[in-house]
């Protein structure tokens, strides 16, 4: 059985699609405070069959003494935490005690435990505001320009050092870029309980007349048009970059660091651009100053993840914008039809 921290988010539920199309038990831990037990609803209708699913935080010892006790858990998948990166420059305490202190008690419970394995969901954040493009894994890490991507690399500190000081860990460090999209079906995807902090996510809402413009933070920076570039990965591409991992860390101990990108970066105009052929929806721009804690590019190389993991990016820009589009559809059409009964 494989744990899920964080498994009713975003990339959590995805992942624990994924591993239940490969036949995996899974069981869910998650404190929805980002996230919808519907979820769990949607990764079942999807499945053919029901996740294991308790509400809880990861910081919470006891919960997870009880949990790696009386479940047959053999592997975890460390999802849960804080990820908007502009937040994190307003509340840093908040995201260090979230996403260091719920990776630091994880571990202890997992040691105590006798369970070794690992994947965690870190961010190419880690490499900071890196001048040479492509990042791969040898990139230097030490400066992240924000809270969120020093909380991130204080968490893979933690498993660098418990994996050095015991030969039992193996542990994959899943360096994310940009993930974007939604299932093919329309049925999963991202849906922030408040105001998203992520570019898409935002953009959905204005081009579904939520909100009045999509702002665009920074339009001086030394790109083609002004604008930060970023690699966007589809959600799926993704997730099963995090079933590769578990099966390569069978064969693998100690640390291993993969970056999960596609190896193209784009800029927001250039995403927005694309989002407008792809739905036919017009979206305003509100261009405002550069936000704290963002770099001009980031962009990956991916080739040790396609070279030990088998994997690669399939989706393209378009069909990561068309799936997004057709899960915030169904969205809409969701509520209209609650609210008409």
């Amino acid at each position: 059985m494989i744990l899920i921290t964080g498994g009713a988010g975003y990339i959590g539920a995805h992942v624990a699609l994924e591993l239940m199309n490969k036949d995996e038990d899974v069981l869910i831990l998650d404190n929805l405070c980002n996230s919808q037990r519907s979820a769990i609803d949607r990764i079942s209708t999807l499945a053919g069959r029901r996740p294991g699913f308790v509400q809880g935080d990861v910081r919470n010892r006891h919960l997870l003494d009880t949990l790696l006790r009386d479940y047959p858990v053999d592997a975890v998948v460390h999802c849960a935490g804080l990820k908007a990166v502009g937040e994190s420059v307003h509340e840093p305490l908040r995201y260090y005690d979230n996403n260091v202190g719920g990776s630091l008690t994880l571990c202890q419970a997992m040691a105590q435990a006798g369970v070794f394995t690992l994947v965690f969901s870190s961010s190419a954040t880690v490499y900071g505001d890196c001048t040479t493009m492509p990042i791969n894994e040898s990139c230097a890490t030490g400066q992240p320009t924000n809270p969120y991507g020093m909380s991130k690399l204080m968490a893979e500190n933690i498993m660098k050092s418990v994996a050095s000081s015991d030969p039992r860990w193996s542990i994959g460090l899943l360096r994310y870029f940009n993930p974007i999209g939604a299932h093919p079906s329309g049925l999963l995807g991202e849906a922030p309980l408040n105001q998203p902090n992520n570019l898409l996510p935002y953009l959905l809402q204005v081009a579904s007349g939520q909100r009045e413009a999509l702002s665009v933070f920074g339009t001086d920076y030394a790109t083609p048009d002004g604008t930060g570039v970023r690699d966007y990965i589809h959600i799926v591409d993704l997730a099963q970059g995090h079933t590769c991992a578990l099966e390569a860390l069978g064969q693998r101990s100690g640390v291993n660091i993969w970056n999960l990108g596609t190896g193209r970066g784009y800029s927001v105009l250039e995403l927005v651009s694309a989002f407008e052929r792809v739905s036919g929806v017009p979206i305003p721009l509100a261009f405002k100053a550069r936000r704290p804690g963002d770099v001009t590019c980031c962009w990956a190389d991916p080739q040790k993840a396609a070279d030990e993991l088998a994997w690669r990016a399939r989706h393209s820009l378009e069909t990561m914008l068309a799936d997004a589009w057709r899960w915030q559809c169904n969205q809409l059409q969701t509520e209209w039809v609650q609210q008409a009964n």
